[in-house]
């Protein structure tokens, strides 16, 4: 294209003032902060024209922050980038209950020459309130596969000494799988015989244990090493039927197997023989109730006491000790929902004074012996629940723990009602029926009725 001439003189000059602004242009450029690119700039809301205001005097511009980077000083240490562990006593939990007893109420036929050592220490003369327990559990999972259990109790009796603390409880579960299906328990625990031995006295509806199944073991309890296994389905279960209220004994497995001194616990061990014993069990589901089916047995061999008296030349067998402890169990339990029945039964032998010409002989013989429960469950009804009960036992064989192993011939009926006001508060009165022989020497059989209270605290 062809310019005219007129306007050459005016192309030349806008084309040197361009030369020459451009230097100045550049420059600028440089200086003005970028645009930063890590997150998308967000338009400024647009604001309603303002009336002109009086001019300020200038203030310096504000810093631009530049973007943040991450820095040596900001990044947190590898150690924190992991999830920080649980200290083991995070994982311990604390939980117990106690029981207030007054047994004195009025009863249809008195007799305070009736007493039950092995069970409630406050039956017979001379006995007003009581604590028949007061437990403190710490217990938890101190890794992913071992986990303690400890549990004194602050309301034994030893002798006239009551309220005396002691160890009822401390072992260790190891689990050996990831599922917690088979562990090995070691230390001093319940041994895995019967159902009524192994519920808690915390769940138990009447106020002291059978003696035909409680004969076996004092304190239900000895030092050993067992094993458990159960799926975990089933473990599940018995956790269920023990937090429903539904008055389970607790998770000692589908199968249980165990070695134990046999002397009970607490108690040093006196022979060189070891008990065995063996359970098993199976919790399920028939139509909508919860029914349940156990057998167990164990055999070892018992030293026992023998403390003759004047007139009274008690005596072994052929002068030997360690007399044959063996004994076999099953149960049937129906989970009251709301009719719930339990029994139980055993058979076997063990350490026991004769009778007729062998009265003052101990040696080991027959025993047998069991009961029957039926209660009735009422949820919602008055306070949490409801639970009237009515339980009769028998059991004819030795108490081997107790001096001289005394043959017991015991016939009970106790009937009673369990009131859960609230979950930590529990209340049960009992009318108690009794024919049995007394643990105290001459080991006479005494019979009476007993009327019984008892205030349980949860917590």
């Amino acid at each position: 294209m062809t310019l005219i001439p007129a306007y050459r003189p005016l192309f030349r000059a806008l084309l040197s003032a361009s030369l020459l602004l451009a230097p100045a242009v550049h420059a600028q450029q440089e200086a003005a902060p970028p645009a930063s690119t890590s997150e998308p700039t967000q338009p400024e809301a647009t604001q309603p024209p303002q009336s002109p205001q009086p001019a300020e005097s200038p203030q310096p511009a504000e810093a631009v922050p530049a973007p943040a980077t991450p820095s040596a000083e900001a990044a947190p240490p590898a150690e924190a980038k992991k999830e920080k562990e649980t200290s083991w006593y995070d994982r311990i939990k604390l939980r117990g209950y106690t029981q207030f007893r007054h047994n004195r109420l009025p009863s249809f036929r008195k007799n305070d020459e009736l007493v039950n050592d092995q069970g409630d220490r406050y039956i017979g003369a001379n006995n007003n309130f009581g604590i028949r327990r007061a437990r403190i559990i710490i217990f938890g999972d101190i890794t992913d596969h071992v986990s303690i259990y400890i549990q004194p109790d602050f309301a034994s009796v030893i002798g006239d000494q009551y309220h005396v603390a002691i160890l009822r409880d401390l072992y260790a579960d190891v689990f050996l799988d990831k599922k917690k299906e088979f562990r090995l328990r070691v230390g001093q625990s319940k041994v895995p015989f019967g159902f009524e031995n192994l519920q808690s006295s915390q769940n138990r509806a009447p106020l002291d244990r059978n003696d035909a199944l409680n004969s076996a073991l004092r304190d239900e309890r000895d030092l050993g090493l067992f094993g458990y296994w159960a799926p975990k389905e089933i473990r599940e279960r018995f956790k269920l039927l023990v937090d429903s209220g539904l008055k389970g004994s607790g998770d000692y497995g589908a199968v249980g197997l165990g070695i134990y001194n046999g002397q009970n616990a607490n108690r040093p061990e006196r022979n060189n023989n070891v008990h065995v014993v063996g359970r098993v069990a199976w919790p399920f589901l028939f139509g909508k109730q919860f029914v349940e089916v156990n057998a167990a047995g164990y055999y070892g061999k018992y030293n026992v006491t023998v403390t003759p008296r004047d007139g009274a030349p008690y005596e072994l067998a052929g002068g030997k000790n360690d007399l044959v402890d063996a004994r076999a169990a099953a149960a049937l339990v129906i989970y009251p929902q709301p009719i719930g029945l339990v029994a139980e039964y055993n058979i076997g032998k063990g350490p026991a004074l004769g009778q007729d010409e062998e009265s003052f002989v101990i040696d080991s013989r027959r025993l047998n012996g069991g009961y029957v429960q039926l209660m009735y469950k009422l949820d919602g009804v008055v306070g949490q629940s409801l639970l009237p009960y009515v339980r009769g036992q028998l059991y004819k064989g030795g108490k081997k723990f107790d001096t001289n192993a005394p043959r017991y011939d015991i016939r009970e009926l106790e009937l009673g009602v369990e009131w859960q006001i609230i979950k930590p508060l529990e209340l049960t009165v009992a009318y108690m029926i009794s024919d049995r022989t007394s643990s105290r020497y001459p080991y006479e059989k005494e019979r009476g009725d007993v009327t019984r209270v008892q205030l349980q605290v949860n917590y």
